[in-house]
């Protein structure tokens, strides 16, 4: 069945009007924007990342708990120490294997470590309290130096990352028609 010529002459105009190189830039924004939004194709690997994490997670649970109270067992008592040496023999056990799961997982908590640890040094004294809320100046820098790396330095990144970047700031600029614009990534290999 045919298209209504309607219909045909309104995808003939969207698609001249996605040709034209005086609309690249904000065009290239919106794709960026559905880009950001779509998460179909990477669905299976979601769900296969989310099964290892967890199962990493209850293994670790697992382990460290055990050596806590294996810790309490022979020294008769509970140590601030038992906490730290457990985690610590947990981590390389389940988490010391360098691969893309483990990898976001430790660079996830380094993240939250540090701020914890930016709150204990304040709590303590031995940070001064910020005046004012440094959160927006962290954002700031955390962003101008990820997209600084991208742009000028990008063996450096994480393929996974360098991956994702890659797809939000590049394939956003490239599109044929409106089928790659705002319904596929890429023009299908059929065309």
């Amino acid at each position: 069945m045919a298209a209504p010529p309607q219909l045909r002459a309104l995808l003939l105009a969207i698609n001249a009007l996605l040709r034209k190189r005086r609309y690249h830039a904000a065009l290239s924004m919106l794709k960026g924007f559905r880009n950001g939004a779509v998460l179909r194709e990477k669905l299976w690997a979601i769900l296969q990342a989310t099964y290892t994490h967890s199962w990493n997670l209850a293994s670790f649970v697992f382990t460290y708990k055990g050596l806590c109270a294996l810790q309490s067992h022979l020294q008769g008592d509970t140590y601030q120490v038992h906490s730290f040496v457990a985690a610590f023999l947990g981590g390389i056990l389940v988490f010391g294997n360098n691969n893309n799961i483990n990898s976001q997982i430790n660079m996830y908590l380094m993240s939250r470590l540090l701020f914890a640890l930016c709150r204990l040094g304040v709590g303590k004294g031995y940070i001064p309290e910020p005046r004012w809320d440094p959160f927006p100046l962290f954002t700031g820098i955390m962003w101008g130096l990820m997209l600084w790396l991208f742009e000028y330095h990008r063996p450096t990144l994480q393929p996974s990352l360098q991956s994702s970047m890659t797809y939000l700031y590049e394939d956003s600029n490239v599109w044929h028609d409106l089928s790659d614009f705002l319904i596929y990534s890429k023009r299908r290999p059929s065309e």
